[in-house]
């Protein structure tokens, strides 16, 4: 911390004091003072606000009346602006609160139940909506053990620092974003062991990024998701979340995104990641007030001279080892065992999966 910038320390001071005091407010008091402040950042119309709102007009229709847009920038706000107060209150929870706060399908719970039982690992899919640390601890809870996932290094190192412990104190292992290729290879060892995996992927607008088509339009999505899906034969699972009222979170799990039998190994990722982008536009377009996305994310928004090149979807090769053997998805399932396989061969950074930025998961 010594070698930050005054606002640096300012910024970790802040953080430091809201974990503190957000959790100590009566809990109506703290949504009222987390909804006073998204509509004071709603009103200025920053940039974030703008950009959302030309998110929303593609998922709403490019026809909506300003007034309505206006209003689901609104909801919109208090929706991102709730995530952070939980995030602040959410160590002191019970898990009595934990497991009775989300609303969860019993058809949902079957299947994520049975991804769980075949032993192939775990893909949990999900977008930059409604509360993913809420529904990451719920799983924490159901499953009895913790799960996988990939966090983008935050600045300053001291709020980056304690938005790991918070997760890691949540049940998570929190693998670095910007670990290389050794990120994949781990996330591949945990699903070869028959465990969980959980990834926000739904916006990768690097050259890495699987172009895909979203509300009539192009984006990039993070191929990482179905790219380990391939490369390990794990299920590979949509997940859905919407706040249905304060305090709460729903949550759908789609069906499984299968492997594709024909084609070479980066055109089955393109078809799985296209496939994974109609459930996130299925989700967002149910429950808009719930997708956070504040950033650039269409790439007609983006400035044509930064815009990334066209590129094929990039996979990880397989080694001289697994090219020897049945593809995982030929193999019949097996249960989780305590020795971790082989290191796979190292994959090309555009293989990686992405994570939230700062604004998405502070």
């Amino acid at each position: 911390m010594s070698g930050e910038s005054t606002k640096e320390r300012f910024v970790s001071w802040g953080y430091g004091a809201a974990w503190t005091a957000v959790k100590l407010l009566p809990e109506r008091t703290a949504y009222r003072l987390f909804d006073f402040i998204a509509d004071r950042l709603w009103a200025k119309r920053g940039g974030g606000v703008r950009q959302l709102e030309k998110n929303l007009l593609r998922v709403l229709g490019k026809d909506t009346p300003e007034k309505e847009l206006r209003e689901m920038s609104h909801r919109a706000m208090r929706s991102a602006l709730r995530q952070y107060c939980e995030q602040f209150r959410a160590p002191t929870w019970s898990r009595e609160r934990i497991m009775d706060s989300v609303d969860f399908p019993a058809e949902d719970i079957k299947r994520l139940q049975d991804a769980l039982d075949s032993g192939r690992g775990v893909i949990m899919a999900l977008g930059h909506t409604g509360n993913y640390d809420h529904a990451g601890v719920w799983l924490v809870n159901y499953m009895g053990e913790g799960f996988t996932t990939v966090a983008e290094h935050l600045k300053p190192e001291s709020v980056a620092e304690k938005f790991l412990d918070y997760r890691r104190g949540l049940g998570m292992e929190v693998l670095p974003h910007d670990g290389g290729p050794s990120v994949f290879g781990t996330l591949a060892r945990r699903l070869r062991a028959g465990k969980s995996v959980a990834l926000v992927a739904d916006r990768d607008l690097s050259a890495s990024g699987a172009q895909v088509t979203m509300f009539g339009e192009a984006t990039r999505i993070a191929a990482g998701p179905a790219a380990l899906a391939v490369q390990t034969g794990a299920v590979l699972l949509p997940v859905q979340l919407w706040y249905p009222s304060y305090g709460r979170m729903s949550v759908r799990v789609r069906p499984e995104i299968p492997v594709p039998e024909d084609g070479k190994r980066p055109e089955k990722v393109a078809v799985m990641c296209q496939q994974l982008a109609d459930n996130y536009a299925e989700g967002i377009a149910a429950h808009p007030a719930d997708w956070h996305m504040m950033q650039k994310f269409f790439l007609a928004d983006l400035d044509p001279a930064k815009a990334p090149k066209a590129t094929a979807v990039v996979v990880p090769e397989q080694s001289a080892a697994e090219a020897a053997e049945p593809s995982e998805s030929a193999k019949p399932p097996k249960p989780a065992e305590p020795a971790e396989p082989a290191e796979p061969s190292e994959p090309s950074e555009s293989a990686e999966p992405a994570e939230p930025s700062a604004q998405e998961a502070p």
